[in-house]
């Protein structure tokens, strides 16, 4: 099971389980409809994803079942509960992690992008 921490300053390390980094994101200019009055958002949410080999599988296979299971998350629930009109992820680009003295892991960058209205930006 990973690790999941919303805008984590930087990490020290990578559990066993994995690490996921949920980040706030930029909700960037709306769109403005009249009458009645709503604010149109396309938030672009960054998702940092890190995870070691096991004894059983390769990092590359541990983070793919990781970026996975986020995917199924979101097409599982496209309105997250009637939070957002609908969301989708992004591909997410990956690397290698490596710490001199540590084991090799696999990084990714995604992001999940939720479009919603709202009639007052401040809520």
């Amino acid at each position: 099971e990973a690790d999941v921490k919303r805008n984590l300053a930087k990490a020290d390390r990578i559990p066993p389980g994995g690490l996921v980094i949920i980040r706030d994101g930029d909700p960037s200019e709306p769109e403005v409809m009249l009458s009645p009055l709503l604010y149109v958002y396309t938030h672009r949410i960054p998702i940092e994803v890190a995870a070691y080999e096991t004894s059983s599988q390769p990092r590359e296979q541990v983070l793919d079942e990781m970026l996975g299971a986020i995917g199924a998350a979101v097409a599982g629930d496209r309105t997250l509960g009637g939070l957002c009109d609908f969301i989708e992820a992004e591909a997410p680009a990956t690397d290698d992690v490596e710490t001199a003295g540590a084991r090799p892991g696999r990084w990714a960058d995604a992001a999940i992008v939720a479009v919603y209205g709202t009639t007052d930006p401040l809520n």
